[in-house]
């Protein structure tokens, strides 16, 4: 990436853009558009992201390990190379039961 730009024609292993660090969630903006944004994030082994509701659809897209995503109370466990969405205004919330990165893509 020049300059910390995710540039166009380019091809990038998404998993190498970013790293874990033990007990944290990291996370890298991609793409931010004025219609939607695309971030990387590493989420530690037992990190979470508490409950919370977007007014925009968030696609997830696991990278690498495992995670439990609940949304509107409903549990799903999602793992490297599975999709699941987020749709907008329902609450959502993820735990990592391993540690995971996942690419969320947010469509306003």
């Amino acid at each position: 990436m020049a300059d910390n730009k995710f540039l166009p024609g380019e091809i990038y292993a998404l998993s190498g853009l970013i790293a874990y660090q033990n007990g944290s969630i990291v996370s890298r903006m991609l793409i931010n558009k004025p219609n939607g944004s695309s971030t990387l994030f590493a989420l530690a082994e037992g990190q979470s992201i508490a409950e919370h509701k977007t007014p925009y659809d968030a696609l997830v897209q696991v990278i690498e390990g495992e995670a439990e995503i609940v949304i509107s109370k409903k549990s799903h466990v999602v793992k490297a190379g599975e999709a699941l969405l987020m749709p907008a205004d329902e609450p959502h919330a993820l735990f990592a039961k391993k540690s995971f990165k996942m690419l969320l893509t947010m469509i306003k």
